[in-house]
Protein backbone atom coordinates (compact mmCIF):
# COMPACT_ATOMS: atom_id res chain seq x y z
CA UNK A 1 0.00 0.00 0.00
CA UNK A 2 2.84 2.13 -0.88
CA UNK A 3 0.67 4.90 -3.36
CA UNK A 4 -2.67 4.17 -2.92
CA UNK A 5 -5.43 5.65 -5.21
CA UNK A 6 -8.23 7.90 -3.53
CA UNK A 7 -11.03 9.74 -5.41
CA UNK A 8 -13.63 11.30 -3.88
CA UNK A 9 -16.73 11.85 -5.38
CA UNK A 10 -19.99 13.63 -4.51
CA UNK A 11 -23.91 12.84 -5.10
CA UNK A 12 -27.07 15.08 -4.76
CA UNK A 13 -28.87 12.16 -3.11
CA UNK A 14 -29.06 10.87 0.50
CA UNK A 15 -26.53 8.35 1.62
CA UNK A 16 -29.00 5.42 1.63
CA UNK A 17 -29.29 6.12 -1.88
CA UNK A 18 -25.53 6.14 -2.86
CA UNK A 19 -25.81 2.76 -0.33
CA UNK A 20 -28.32 0.65 -2.39
CA UNK A 21 -26.50 1.75 -5.37
CA UNK A 22 -23.40 -0.28 -3.88
CA UNK A 23 -24.46 -3.07 -2.90
CA UNK A 24 -28.22 -4.00 -4.89
CA UNK A 25 -26.90 -6.41 -7.57
CA UNK A 26 -29.42 -4.85 -10.35
CA UNK A 27 -28.23 -1.12 -9.69
CA UNK A 28 -24.17 -2.30 -9.75
CA UNK A 29 -24.87 -3.83 -13.42
CA UNK A 30 -26.16 -0.46 -14.65
CA UNK A 31 -22.78 1.04 -13.03
CA UNK A 32 -19.95 -0.64 -12.15
CA UNK A 33 -20.07 -4.12 -14.65
CA UNK A 34 -23.02 -5.29 -16.62
CA UNK A 35 -21.67 -9.25 -16.55
CA UNK A 36 -21.94 -8.66 -13.04
CA UNK A 37 -24.90 -11.76 -11.99
CA UNK A 38 -24.72 -12.14 -8.19
CA UNK A 39 -23.41 -9.64 -5.40
CA UNK A 40 -24.13 -10.01 -1.60
CA UNK A 41 -22.85 -7.25 1.07
CA UNK A 42 -21.64 -9.83 3.13
CA UNK A 43 -17.83 -10.19 4.25
CA UNK A 44 -16.24 -13.76 2.54
CA UNK A 45 -18.63 -13.57 -0.75
CA UNK A 46 -17.32 -13.93 -4.25
CA UNK A 47 -18.61 -11.91 -7.11
CA UNK A 48 -20.42 -13.77 -9.37
CA UNK A 49 -19.94 -12.87 -13.13
CA UNK A 50 -20.64 -13.97 -16.60
CA UNK A 51 -18.03 -15.58 -18.58
CA UNK A 52 -17.85 -13.11 -21.54
CA UNK A 53 -14.45 -14.73 -22.66
CA UNK A 54 -12.74 -11.38 -21.63
CA UNK A 55 -9.16 -11.51 -21.28
CA UNK A 56 -9.13 -10.19 -17.90
CA UNK A 57 -11.57 -12.30 -15.61
CA UNK A 58 -12.31 -10.64 -12.14
CA UNK A 59 -11.66 -12.82 -8.80
CA UNK A 60 -12.96 -10.51 -6.05
CA UNK A 61 -14.13 -11.11 -2.59
CA UNK A 62 -16.45 -8.81 -0.32
CA UNK A 63 -13.63 -8.20 2.21
CA UNK A 64 -15.64 -5.64 4.43
CA UNK A 65 -18.94 -4.36 5.38
CA UNK A 66 -20.04 -1.69 7.86
CA UNK A 67 -23.74 -0.97 6.83
CA UNK A 68 -24.47 2.05 4.64
CA UNK A 69 -20.84 3.25 5.33
CA UNK A 70 -18.02 1.42 3.84
CA UNK A 71 -17.85 -1.82 1.33
CA UNK A 72 -14.37 -3.11 0.23
CA UNK A 73 -13.54 -6.01 -2.27
CA UNK A 74 -10.80 -7.33 -3.32
CA UNK A 75 -9.32 -6.85 -7.21
CA UNK A 76 -7.86 -9.72 -8.73
CA UNK A 77 -7.41 -11.36 -12.08
CA UNK A 78 -8.02 -14.94 -12.88
CA UNK A 79 -4.40 -15.64 -14.35
CA UNK A 80 -2.94 -12.75 -13.24
CA UNK A 81 -0.35 -12.02 -10.21
CA UNK A 82 -1.25 -9.12 -7.50
CA UNK A 83 -4.53 -7.83 -5.85
CA UNK A 84 -5.71 -4.58 -4.91
CA UNK A 85 -7.78 -3.94 -2.68
CA UNK A 86 -11.29 -1.60 -3.38
CA UNK A 87 -12.97 0.78 -0.32
CA UNK A 88 -16.15 2.16 -0.85
CA UNK A 89 -16.61 4.68 2.10
CA UNK A 90 -19.81 7.08 2.45
CA UNK A 91 -20.08 10.56 4.09
CA UNK A 92 -23.12 12.46 4.00
CA UNK A 93 -24.15 15.85 4.79
CA UNK A 94 -27.84 15.29 4.79
CA UNK A 95 -28.52 16.74 1.66
CA UNK A 96 -25.54 15.52 -0.39
CA UNK A 97 -23.23 12.12 -0.43
CA UNK A 98 -19.52 11.60 -0.59
CA UNK A 99 -17.87 8.44 -1.99
CA UNK A 100 -14.13 8.22 -1.47
CA UNK A 101 -12.92 5.11 -3.15
CA UNK A 102 -9.16 4.20 -2.18
CA UNK A 103 -7.25 1.42 -3.73
CA UNK A 104 -4.58 0.24 -2.59
CA UNK A 105 -1.92 -2.23 -4.03
CA UNK A 106 -1.77 -1.32 -7.10
CA UNK A 107 1.94 -1.79 -7.74
CA UNK A 108 1.13 -5.56 -6.62
CA UNK A 109 0.10 -5.90 -10.79
CA UNK A 110 2.33 -6.57 -13.78
CA UNK A 111 3.91 -3.73 -15.52
CA UNK A 112 1.84 -4.06 -18.42
CA UNK A 113 -0.69 -1.01 -20.24
CA UNK A 114 -3.76 -2.66 -18.86
CA UNK A 115 -2.54 -2.26 -14.95
CA UNK A 116 -1.30 1.17 -15.20
CA UNK A 117 -2.35 3.47 -12.26
CA UNK A 118 -3.91 5.54 -14.89
CA UNK A 119 -6.40 3.15 -15.82
CA UNK A 120 -7.80 2.27 -12.97
CA UNK A 121 -8.18 6.62 -11.80
CA UNK A 122 -10.13 6.85 -15.46
CA UNK A 123 -11.27 3.94 -14.58
CA UNK A 124 -13.10 5.27 -11.30
CA UNK A 125 -13.87 8.58 -13.37
CA UNK A 126 -16.01 6.65 -15.62
CA UNK A 127 -17.36 4.33 -13.35
CA UNK A 128 -18.00 6.89 -10.26
CA UNK A 129 -18.17 10.14 -11.96
CA UNK A 130 -20.02 9.42 -14.38
CA UNK A 131 -22.10 6.48 -14.70
CA UNK A 132 -23.19 6.13 -10.82
CA UNK A 133 -23.69 10.13 -10.95
CA UNK A 134 -26.05 9.63 -13.34
CA UNK A 135 -27.66 6.61 -12.47
CA UNK A 136 -28.53 8.52 -9.03
CA UNK A 137 -29.14 11.69 -9.75
CA UNK A 138 -31.11 11.32 -13.11
CA UNK A 139 -33.77 9.09 -10.39
CA UNK A 140 -33.64 12.43 -8.02
CA UNK A 141 -34.24 15.06 -11.14
CA UNK A 142 -36.75 12.98 -11.72
CA UNK A 143 -38.40 12.68 -8.15
CA UNK A 144 -37.97 16.47 -7.55
CA UNK A 145 -39.56 17.14 -10.98
CA UNK A 146 -42.75 14.52 -9.96
CA UNK A 147 -43.29 16.13 -6.30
Amino acid sequence: MNNPLVKDFTYNVAIIKVWEALTSTDKMKEWYFPQLRGFEPVIGFKFEFDDDNAGYQKEWIVTKVVEGQTLAHSWAYKGYPGSSEVLFDLFSDNSTTTLRITQTDLESFPNHPHFQRERFESGWDNLLGQNLKQLLEKNWIWQAKHL
